[in-house]
């Protein structure tokens, strides 16, 4: 007797990529205007979003030396000592000043694609990610685009947290990451034109 298997069902979580095709359409189209429009000899400013106990860990210099290293050279980088340093919290007059957003969530675990964002973090994110490139700080992939990610409301409902999952299969050469890149490229202000104007975006795709 013949014993039929039934075919496996692909793992919805086994993807490079959480968003929808027409999303990260939108997201790059989105980024090469943001490139498009950038102004020369303008900074670049960039808000690194971590939780106090985040920014008290002994590796906190060094994951500020990798994000550093991850954005493109001349990105002015920001978190709240430097920004807030003796003065009140301000977070929407800063969020107008700002180019771009780098979020470092709670990991699940060492290694884990699953980092939870403490409700200032998502407050920040939600008032940033329809208009800038914002970006989760993962330890073993680098930076990821937060439209590539699954995220989930979490409780609780009167403080609410935002757990995010990068995509198992993520790959460093996506489209909206070299989007992102680009849109937080500075611009030379000598009568050159940037790499990512002369060909935008020419490296990966999904």
């Amino acid at each position: 007797m013949q014993v039929t298997q039934k075919p496996r069902q692909a793992n919805p979580l086994d993807v490079e990529t959480f968003a929808r095709p027409e999303q990260q359409r939108r997201y790059v189209a989105a980024m090469h205007r943001i490139a498009a429009e950038r102004r020369p000899d303008t900074p670049v400013r960039v808000y690194v979003s971590a939780s106090p106990k985040t920014v008290n860990d002994s590796n906190w210099e060094r994951w500020l030396t990798r994000i550093t290293e991850d954005l493109p050279d001349g990105v002015e980088l920001l978190h709240y000592r430097s920004a807030f340093d003796g003065t009140a919290y301000d977070w929407n007059t800063l969020a107008s000043q700002l180019d771009g957003l780098v979020v470092i969530g709670r990991p699940k675990r060492l290694g884990s694609r699953v980092h939870v964002l403490g409700p200032v973090a998502r407050l920040e994110l939600r008032s940033l990610i329809a208009s800038k490139p914002v970006l989760l700080f993962t330890h073993n992939l680098g930076l990821v685009p937060a439209i590539d990610c699954m995220s989930q409301v979490m409780p609780p409902s009167e403080a609410p947290r935002l757990k995010l999952v990068a995509p198992k299969r993520w790959n460093r050469e996506s489209s909206t990451l070299q989007a992102a890149m680009g849109a937080l490229r500075p611009a030379f202000g000598d009568g050159t034109v940037a790499d990512h104007l002369a060909a935008p975006f020419v490296v990966g795709v999904h």
